[in-house]
């Protein structure tokens, strides 16, 4: 219950915040949902939709605003880890709700798949929210993750705003199947993983 109103009191700041500031509202919001603070983007982007489809504002700058918002909250997530590194992170990220686990979680993806990982994980529940730290720890080249972050963000956003433009007034039904979407989400993604790693395995050694 506890939960379940500290939700609701979330989703009236965000529509609150949207109404009143229109895109610069959803560009703040995506900046602090991209520098680790719980503010969904499942939230911020399907609403902004609804109010495409209701008139009121341009689906190409919804987009525009919430991606240009994720890449500067990234930016700062991937500042700290840069700067201030890791053991800071743990020191201090329980002030905005980053576990341990969340960062050993981002770590590892990041190791798996490298630099690209902070393009798939824009796709990704849990990761796409901290996966800005490791690359900062890591020291990974900034403009590819400028490039990796923004087009990810946009292929991200875009699907969100349809689907809030689909859904009209009932844009609150995103929540409750929240969890099937980030699974074909996932699944979708694993299957780009696999065509890619098969594409470069088969290619010729000389083409390399």
């Amino acid at each position: 219950m506890v939960a379940l109103e500290i939700l609701n009191n979330l989703i009236d700041f965000i529509i609150s915040t949207i109404s009143g500031s229109g895109y610069i509202g959803i560009f703040l919001l995506m900046i602090a949902e991209s520098a680790l603070i719980p503010i969904p983007s499942e939230v911020i982007m399907p609403f902004s939709g609804y109010l495409v489809s209701s008139g009121k504002f341009n689906a190409a700058y919804v987009i525009i605003a919430g991606s240009i918002g994720n890449l500067v909250g990234s930016l700062v997530a991937y500042y700290i880890g840069f700067r201030l590194g890791r053991e800071f992170i743990l020191r201090y990220g329980k002030y905005v709700l980053l576990r341990k686990s969340h960062l050993e979680l981002t770590e590892s993806y990041f190791k798996k798949y490298g630099d690209r990982s902070t393009f798939i994980s824009r796709m990704l529940p849990a990761v796409r929210t901290y996966i800005s730290l490791p690359a900062g720890v890591a020291k990974m080249n900034l403009k590819k993750f400028i490039i990796y972050t923004l087009i990810g963000s946009i292929i991200w956003n875009s699907a969100l705003t349809y689907i809030g433009i689909q859904l009209g007034q009932e844009w609150k039904n995103i929540l409750h199947y929240s969890n099937y979407f980030d699974g074909i989400v996932v699944i979708g993604v694993i299957v780009v993983i696999v065509i890619f790693l098969r594409s470069r395995r088969n290619r010729p050694a000389d083409a390399l």
